[in-house]
């Protein structure tokens, strides 16, 4: 066949770098104590910029799990079925202690070095990473019952991971899921309809029906159900202590908009044997033990997109020629892509400061400035998805160029553990029933006092905003917003780039801004900016 043209002006893939390169989080996971950690986040973003991860990544979406309700011969399995490249993500993500090995390692820091590896390998795979969330997050709620927690938890925390359905006491190492949304509730777990009732021998049988049960494989569940006390927390495994399947039956997999590679399910309990967790009438107050951190990896993994979004359009954006010269060059596009990644950056600087106040115990301000955050730079990853998909013009909206699993990734966190209403009247609940929570977050972001007038003028606005609490619920995203822009303002200002820190307080906070990204005011430092994110 004859040569019909010469293939020119396309992009090489961007392979064979080092994901951990990123000045923002390195710097951070120094500052909040973990610098110890550096050599294998080194490691592993090296393993995360390579050829065969971002297979790995393409695959599993491509090869999505399968459902298999029943053997051969009728009986019921309840299986799913994964690429095998699945479980190498996953093994990588144990072995790396991202699951749960933080809350058992005495070492200063530990979860910052988890939260900065999960930042880095979540930008290989991103459904993979909901049942590493939940098994990190679990172990706080199985601790309201000291038995069961000597029993799962060394297993939870170990750094094996063993897939397959078999006795968990026998295995290796598990993985914890959560299993809480009914059709008539969502969010509303205080109107779920499972029964759990006692057996009389320190179990409970539960019967209902789960609406969303994300990674059905794990190997147990907390889970919501209505005892006779009340609504109570409980822990289900997949298979019993005598070896015989838990009656949790798999009815069907989610056809999902992303996060494909990740099973999520509909479950339903019939007389399936479950532990109390707390007592009887508190289960709200014990499953949020496990929200509040899967919340924070919600943060992270909005922020390691927005990572990833921005690297991948400036390496574009440095290779594809239009007009006469490569597109970085064009000053509307540097505007764009300075704008991407000013908006990482400050996403970057919160995740990470939230995760040092977890290793230091900071309850309150992590309480107040995970609420604000988790719902504002979870909002902002669909918008930043979508520009950092339109730098690549037609061939960012083509599957081989990966973002389109990007943009369609991105919204899922703001929906995840409360959407964007549900996660704003979150941050006012808790400054009206632990009024120190606005004390401490203005002893926070007053740190940097006088460093920018523009930030200080966007803090004054900002106290003046809350001394008003008329209308409140109805103003409860935009207070919340300015509360999430300030925080990272402050952080930017202390710790961030002088570049990044001036082009957000420009835009941000001076009101100096667009709609869309990509109309930064004029005078910033679009050529230094850029050059933090550029591979």
């Amino acid at each position: 066949m004859s040569a019909t043209h010469e293939v020119t002006n396309q992009v090489p893939p961007l392979v064979g770098h080092d994901v951990a390169e990123d000045p923002v989080l390195l710097e951070a996971l120094h500052r909040e104590g973990a610098g110890w950690a550096e050599p294998d986040l080194r490691a592993l973003g090296r393993l995360a910029g390579s050829e065969q991860a971002q297979e790995w990544g393409r695959v599993v979406n491509d090869n999505e799990p399968v459902l298999r309700t029943h053997d051969r011969y009728g009986n019921r399995i309840d299986e799913v079925e994964f690429h095998p490249y699945w479980h190498s993500l996953m093994t990588v993500a144990v072995e790396n202690g991202m699951h749960a090995t933080p809350w058992t390692d005495p070492t200063p820091g530990a979860h910052v070095a988890r939260a900065a590896k999960m930042f880095v390998w979540t930008q290989v795979e991103a459904g993979h990473s909901c049942p590493i969330s939940m098994t990190y997050a679990v172990i706080p709620t199985l601790r309201s019952n000291p038995e069961l927690a000597a029993r799962y938890e060394p297993l939870l925390t170990a750094r094996q991971y063993d897939f397959g359905l078999r006795v968990p006491t026998e295995k290796r190492g598990l993985i914890a899921g959560m299993s809480m949304t009914e059709k008539q509730g969502g969010s509303d777990v205080r109107a779920n309809t499972t029964r759990a009732t006692p057996a009389g021998d320190g179990t409970y049988r539960l019967v209902g029906h789960k609406w969303f049960t994300s990674a059905p494989m794990s190997d147990v569940f907390a889970t919501l159900a209505q005892a006779p006390g009340g609504l109570t927390c409980f822990l289900l495994p997949r298979v019993l202590p005598d070896g015989t399947r838990n009656r949790m039956h798999i009815q069907r997999l989610k056809d999902k908009l992303g996060n494909r590679s990740n099973a999520s399910a509909e479950l339903e309990y019939d007389e399936a044997v479950g532990w109390r967790l707390g007592e009887e009438g508190e289960g709200v107050k014990v499953i949020l033990r496990m929200v509040n951190n899967t919340r924070l990896d919600c943060l992270l993994s909005s922020a390691a997109g927005m990572r990833y979004g921005a690297v991948q359009a400036i390496h574009h954006a440095r290779h594809r020629g239009a007009f006469g010269s490569v597109l970085i060059e064009k000053p509307l596009m540097r505007n764009v892509l300075a704008d991407l990644v000013v908006e990482s950056e400050a996403a970057t600087l919160v995740g990470m400061r939230l995760a040092g106040a977890t290793d230091r115990g900071e309850e309150v301000i992590r309480r107040i400035g995970l609420a604000v955050s988790k719902y504002w730079v979870c909002k902002r990853g669909p918008a930043h998805a979508a520009e950092a998909l339109e730098c690549f013009g037609g061939n960012g909206y083509i599957e081989e160029s990966g973002m389109p699993r990007l943009y369609r990734e991105a919204p899922l966190q703001s929906i995840w553990e409360g959407s964007g209403n549900v996660a704003a009247l979150d941050a006012l609940r808790a400054m009206a029933r632990q009024p120190e929570t606005v004390e401490a977050f203005f002893t926070e972001v007053d740190q940097a006092s006088g460093a920018d007038p523009r930030l200080d003028d966007a803090i004054e606005g900002l106290r003046k905003e809350l001394s008003d609490l008329a209308d409140i619920e109805f103003r409860a995203r935009r207070v919340v917003e300015t509360m999430a822009l300030v925080l990272q303002g402050s952080l930017l200002v202390r710790h961030g780039s002088a570049a990044v820190a001036d082009a957000f307080c420009a835009s941000r906070l001076a009101g100096d801004w667009g709609v869309a990204l990509g109309t930064l005011p004029s005078g910033v430092d679009t050529e230094a900016i850029i050059a933090r994110a550029a591979v």
